[in-house]
């Protein structure tokens, strides 16, 4: 089998992957619908308003993983630019995913879990500044902002492969895009806090 079928099968893999609705499924287990609740956004910090803490470490540890694993198993196999496309179209799934187009995620921890296999100290990294910022600011959105712009600022600085550029810049754009409504409310202080 050619390189680029293989290549061509893990991005529709990571696609789907990334497009497994984890929210709806938590939201099953605890009796919620966050479609409909909090901010209304299918997402591990809606669901950590909505439905506690211990259901929103669960949505986060399957969503880091929805990018993680399709990344480190194209690593395995292919090279990095593969797995840097695979990066970015396992976040597309998570975004935009094929059932829902209109109501994905917000791309964060699909995104983050994704650069994890690519970057593993600049990914903890920022794992350590996204709860540093969210402690002080008591927004998890600040915090999701402020690393999705560090992580193309390290891709940049790390000097990797073009295609993992454009792959962190496509990630970032994502994560900013849908989290429009966000810096509005952002703005005019209206933003929903962490407990």
């Amino acid at each position: 089998m050619s390189e680029t079928v293989v290549g061509l099968a893990l991005l529709l893999a990571a696609y789907f992957a990334g497009s497994f609705p984890t929210a709806s499924a938590v939201g099953m287990l605890s009796g919620h619908d966050h479609s409909k609740e909090g901010s209304g956004n299918p997402g591990a910090s809606n669901v950590y308003r909505t439905s506690g803490a211990a259901y929103g470490m669960v949505t986060v540890v399957i969503d880091v993983m929805k990018g993680f694993v399709p990344v480190l198993a194209t690593l395995l196999v292919l090279d990095r630019p593969w797995a840097a496309a695979v990066w970015a179209t396992a976040t597309i799934g998570h975004v935009i995913p094929f059932a829902r187009w209109r109501n994905g995620g917000k791309g964060v921890a699909t995104g983050g879990g994704g650069s994890l296999p690519l970057y593993p100290y600049l990914g903890l990294a920022l794992v350590v500044v996204f709860i540093g910022v969210v402690k002080v600011t008591r927004r998890a959105s600040v915090g999701s902002l402020v690393i999705t712009v560090l992580l193309v600022v390290g891709v940049i600085i790390l000097h990797e492969h073009p295609v993992e550029i454009v792959a962190s810049v496509i990630v970032a754009g994502l994560v900013i895009y849908r989290h429009r409504s966000n810096i509005g409310r952002l703005i005019s202080g209206e933003e929903l806090r962490v407990r």
